[in-house]
C-alpha cells in the first residue's frame, strides 16, 4: 500500500458515453483540472494523471490533453522528468487502458505508478490524481482501476454529471468503493456541455446524496471560460463547488 500522503483520487461515475470513477461520458473536459486549480490557491497541489489513453502526439513525444489543459489552468509549466512522474504511461488509441496497453504492449503497471506519485510529494503538498474509463475499467489483463485507487489508498471524489441514468451509475460506484475500503468524501456534479436543466437533472444530486449516504460537494454547469482563466468564471466555479472545504481538510488530515 502506498505511503505516500496527502492524495486525493478524481473519479467519476458517469452514463455511458463517460470519464473515471467515470464509466461512458462525453465530456473529456475540465475535470481534474479546475478542481486542482482551485486547490492551488490552498495546497501546493500537483496534478496527476497516471494514464491517458487518446493522447496527442506533439514534440516527438505523446502529450496526455487532460493533463495539458490542468497545467494551464494552474498556471504549471513542469520539466519532462517531472511530466512524465505526472503522466507516467500514455496511449494514442482512445480505448479501455488495458486495450491501449495490449495493443503497444506496454501495459501500465500500479507499482511505477504508486512510485511516480510518491516522487511528486517530495515536491508538493497534496496530489490530485484523475483516473480514466470508470471505477472497474481493467487497467491491464487482470486489474481494474479500483486497484490502483487502493494501492494509492486516496479519499475519492466521485465526479459525475446531473443528467438521466446518472443516479445508478453513482450508486453502483460508491458501492464499489466502499466494498474496496476506499473513503469516497462525495459526488461533484460536473455539467460538460450548455444545456438547458431539467426537473431531472435538478433532483438527480439530492437522490445520489440520499440513497448513496454521501455528501454532495457542488454543482457546477459549464463554464468554458475556466481554461482561459476568466475571473467571472472562476467566481461562478468556486460558489458552485461548496464542498472544497471538505476535500481540503481530508488532505490535510496526513499532515
Amino acid at each position: 500500500e502506498a505511503t505516500a500522503r496527502n492524495l486525493c483520487f478524481l473519479s467519476q461515475g458517469l452514463p455511458p458515453a463517460s470519464h473515471w470513477a467515470a464509466v461512458g461520458h462525453s465530456g473529456h473536459d475540465l475535470r481534474i483540472a479546475v478542481m486542482a486549480m482551485s486547490m492551488g490557491g490552498h495546497v501546493r497541489a500537483a496534478p496527476m494523471k497516471p494514464v491517458q489513453t487518446g493522447a496527442v502526439r506533439a514534440a516527438g513525444r505523446l502529450r496526455a490533453p487532460d493533463l495539458d489543459v490542468c497545467l494551464e489552468a494552474a498556471g504549471l509549466a513542469p520539466g519532462e522528468e517531472e511530466l512524465r512522474l505526472m503522466n507516467p504511461y500514455a496511449y494514442e488509441p482512445a480505448c479501455s487502458p488495458h486495450l491501449a496497453g495490449r495493443l503497444s504492449g506496454r501495459h501500465p503497471q500500479i507499482s511505477h505508478i504508486v512510485e511516480c506519485a510518491r516522487s511528486l510529494l517530495s515536491d508538493y503538498e497534496a496530489l490530485v490524481v484523475e483516473g480514466a474509463g470508470g471505477v472497474l475499467v481493467p487497467l491491464d489483463e487482470s486489474h481494474t482501476m479500483l486497484d490502483l485507487m487502493k494501492a494509492m489508498g486516496m479519499p475519492v471524489v466521485l465526479v459525475a454529471r446531473a443528467g438521466l441514468g446518472t443516479i445508478n451509475h453513482c450508486l453502483l460506484s460508491l458501492e464499489a468503493l466502499r466494498c474496496a475500503g476506499l473513503e469516497a468524501l462525495g459526488v461533484l456534479f460536473n455539467r460538460t456541455a450548455h444545456g438547458a436543466e431539467d426537473f431531472i437533472s435538478r433532483d438527480n444530486p439530492a437522490a445520489v446524496e440520499r440513497f448513496g449516504r454521501v455528501p454532495v460537494l457542488g454543482d457546477i454547469a459549464y463554464e468554458p471560460g475556466l481554461a482561459g482563466g476568466r475571473a467571472e468564471s472562476w467566481r461562478r466555479f468556486e460558489e458552485a463547488f461548496w464542498g472544497l472545504p471538505r476535500i481540503l481538510e481530508a488532505i490535510r488530515e496526513d499532515d
